[in-house]
């Protein structure tokens, strides 16, 4: 079998068994239901006033899709691995000619699909019930697919190093929470202190917020008002942040495939 052949017939039986579970399948699209529901109906923003949401709707979007392309991957991927290993299912497929590198594509490719759904899902939210201005733009698809790309790379790594699925689940959330809140999502730079603003840029997250947000949000009047803050190391372009989170990705993603075990 051809190496594409192995990884489309890893590919559908990953996505047969994500189905399978009944229960993942529907937090995984209910979850960003709950999110936007609670903070784009319920708290809404107030751009008027000060402290969190102070920023206008459309702001928002980039760290309501932040939510799906950070959890899901984490847990899915970090969960997979733990079950292979718990089930000694590693040790079978070391027997074919999968490689490690071929395994976590499959994975990777099934959650682009996944998260893929969910995002528009999140997109049809924002524009049912709130009152967000932003732009579809083409930039999102290859922002999904490479952050998506990017945390099941980690998530695979969390995977190894948990000792259990429990773990992973710790790991991930432990993880996942400060990320989501410390990368320019829903917490402006402008509302942390100057020294941690630098540190921002650590997280991969970072960049892809800030990415998304330069290429959907844009309304006349606010630019200087979220852009002024947001310099970082590479500004607010959106090609350019693009091409650091794909860097990022391909060197995690690397990583990821190593750490994959091979027996257990």
């Amino acid at each position: 079998m051809s190496r594409l052949g192995r990884v489309a017939a890893e590919t559908k039986a990953a996505w047969y068994g994500f189905t399978r579970r009944r229960t993942a399948v529907f937090f995984t699209f209910f979850f960003p239901v709950i999110i936007i529901l609670i903070f784009g109906a319920l708290v809404q923003t107030d751009p008027s006033g000060g402290g969190l949401f102070s920023e206008p709707p459309g702001y928002y979007v980039a760290g309501y899709l932040a939510v799906v392309v950070l959890f899901t991957p984490l847990s899915r991927v970090g969960s997979e691995v733990a079950r292979h290993r718990e089930g000694n299912r590693f040790e079978k497929l070391a027997t074919t000619p999968l490689t490690r590198a071929e395994w976590l594509l499959a994975q990777t490719l099934v959650n682009v699909v996944v998260i893929g759904l969910a995002s528009l899902l999140i997109l049809g939210l924002v524009l049912l019930v709130t009152d967000a201005v932003f732009t579809f733009s083409v930039l999102l698809v290859p922002y999904v697919a490479v952050g998506v790309a990017l945390f099941c790379a980690v998530g695979a790594i969390l995977g190894r190093v948990a000792d259990s699925q429990d773990g992973v689940i710790a790991a991930s959330n432990g993880l996942a929470i400060p990320l989501l809140f410390l990368s320019e999502t829903f917490v402006p730079p402008s509302m942390l202190p100057a020294w941690f603003v630098p540190f921002m840029n650590v997280s991969p997250l970072t960049y892809f917020a800030r990415g998304v947000r330069a290429a959907t949000y844009n309304p006349p009047g606010t630019m200087a008002s979220w852009r002024g803050t947001e310099g970082g190391l590479v500004g607010a372009d959106p090609y350019l942040n693009l091409a650091v989170l794909t860097a990022l990705a391909v060197v995690f993603f690397a990583i990821g495939a190593v750490a994959l075990p091979r027996t257990d």
